[in-house]
């Protein structure tokens, strides 16, 4: 069994970080659903405050690490240039893409959204992160923090969904592959 370093690189940002942060986020959500709700307590624990600050600062590290991961190391592979007179554009992501109709529209609305949107992700958690952070015990008193904290977690949300989506289509149609080869496991054929 082998994998190539950049099909590693592509596995760990986007099932690792990625993956990992969606999951996250969909939590952050529902916690603070809860935690901010009508039914909810009228006082919170100091620890479950610290606790929220803590949760949405490792939720912006994950996010960060999604995004830069995605754009200064695949995102390099993706975008080379093909020699003249290249054939086989497999290891030319960008370029294999472009090269066919069917699959043009995956760069062209894919790639370039996900390019973009990719970066609200860990600006708009870092902010929810901050507010969480700074105003923790007093959130409750402050309506338009909390639907600021709630807002920024689902912008961020939302973005990582639409980036992830595409990802997955991108890497469906065009991987990202090449790189040395890293042997997992030696298999005998029979």
């Amino acid at each position: 069994m082998e994998i190539t370093t950049r099909s590693l690189w592509t596995l760990i940002h986007g099932m690792g970080f990625g993956a990992l942060y969606l999951l996250a986020s969909s939590g952050a959500i529902v916690a603070l659903y809860r935690r901010y709700s009508f039914n909810a307590p009228s006082q919170s624990e100091p620890s479950s405050d610290r606790f929220l600050g803590i949760y949405l600062s490792i939720m912006a590290a994950l996010a960060w690490l999604t995004v830069l991961t995605g754009t200064y190391i695949i995102y390099p592979w993706y975008r080379a240039t093909p020699p003249k007179g290249t054939v086989n554009l497999g290891a030319f992501p960008h370029s294999l893409l472009l090269s066919h109709p069917a699959t043009s529209q995956w760069h062209l609305i894919g790639m370039e959204w996900k390019e973009h949107v990719a970066w609200l992700v860990p600006i708009a958690i870092t902010a929810a992160a901050f507010i969480a952070i700074k105003y923790a015990r007093d959130l409750r008193n402050h309506p338009q923090l909390r639907s600021a904290l709630l807002g920024f977690t689902a912008i961020s949300l939302f973005a990582a969904g639409i980036a992830g989506f595409f990802g997955a289509m991108l890497d469906k149609n065009a991987p990202v592959e090449g790189g040395q080869t890293i042997q997992l496991v030696k298999g005998e054929l029979p």
